[in-house]
């Protein structure tokens, strides 16, 4: 049977559309990647090879030197250790938070629950400003403790929404109705119903979180002056501003010193994936729930 003029043009329009749609898709892809290609291969290449411009997409005279030197440094170490603890203890808190104000909100029985959201609201709108918070903070007597770096930060507005809209959205009434006719209490229902099915959503709020708290510079910078509290990223700041490492640890010392001059360059390239790779590879646990997330996020409810 033979296809109609009109069939005949639409595949040939769908065929410009998609092949334009993938040339415009493929070209992004490869300006978003190939910065990070880079970065990986220079890490693992040679300061010379660097300085040069000799690397484009593989690595050239592939050494480990950044690396050794980078985890030889104790800051860094410190770093970790100091990031890590902000990050799991502070998403710990925040998650166990988030779902203890969205749950209540997503109640049709609390009757003062649109007032409450439009409190939470007023603040993603307006802030009291930096010096108030500083006031705050100070007055609470969290600098130079490791508290300043959780507390403060504790709960997002913006995650608190998204997760209210998922229990609206995923948590029928019906369910409810049948827990309390078998005697199951609120925070029974909201830990043995509630949470094991809002996993998607639950695994989208972690990751934010926790990129949240990876990254965290600001705070650090403006309430630590203890360099034992450094976070990883308040190091590295350190690091590439001074433009060296702490080598009196170090069994290599030549390394960085005038020996090799071109170390820094290596160094910078190496501390990137160091500070990026642990972010990197939670991500795709999470990623099949991100999009859903997101989706629900842009929902009104």
């Amino acid at each position: 049977m033979f296809k109609s003029a009109k069939a005949i043009n639409k595949l040939k329009e769908d065929f410009w559309f998609y092949l334009i749609n993938d040339g415009f898709l493929l070209m992004f892809l490869i300006i978003t990647l190939y910065p990070m290609i880079f970065f990986v291969s220079s890490s693992f290449s040679s300061p010379a090879a660097i300085i040069s411009g000799r690397v484009w997409l593989w690595p050239v005279e592939f050494t480990l030197k950044g690396y050794k030197a980078v985890f030889q440094d104790r800051n860094i170490l410190m770093g970790y250790r100091n990031t890590i603890i902000y990050t799991v203890t502070g998403t710990l808190l925040n998650i166990v938070m988030t779902i203890l104000a969205a749950y209540p909100l997503s109640r049709k029985d609390f009757k003062h629950r649109n007032i409450v959201m439009f409190i939470f609201s007023f603040t993603m709108l307006f802030g009291a400003g930096l010096v108030p918070n500083y006031l705050l903070i100070t007055k609470l007597g969290l600098p130079n403790t490791r508290w300043v770096m959780i507390i403060p930060g504790a709960l997002g507005v913006y995650e608190v929404i998204i997760t209210r809209t998922f229990y609206k959205s995923n948590i029928p009434d019906e369910l409810l109705e049948a827990a309390q006719l078998d005697g199951c209490t609120d925070f029974q229902f909201l830990w043995k119903v509630v949470v094991p099915l809002s996993k998607p959503i639950t695994a989208v709020i972690t990751l934010f979180y926790a990129v949240g708290h990876w990254n965290s510079f600001f705070s650090a910078f403006l309430y630590i002056n203890r360099r034992e509290l450094y976070p990883l990223q308040l190091v590295l700041r350190d690091i590439l501003i001074k433009n060296r490492l702490d080598v009196s640890g170090m069994e290599d010392y030549s390394m960085v010193t005038g020996q090799d001059v071109d170390m820094q360059e290596l160094l910078k390239y190496s501390l990137i994936i160091v500070s990026t790779l642990p972010v990197m590879c939670m991500y795709p646990f999470v990623q099949k729930h991100f999009v859903k997330g997101v989706m629900i996020g842009a929902i009104k409810g």
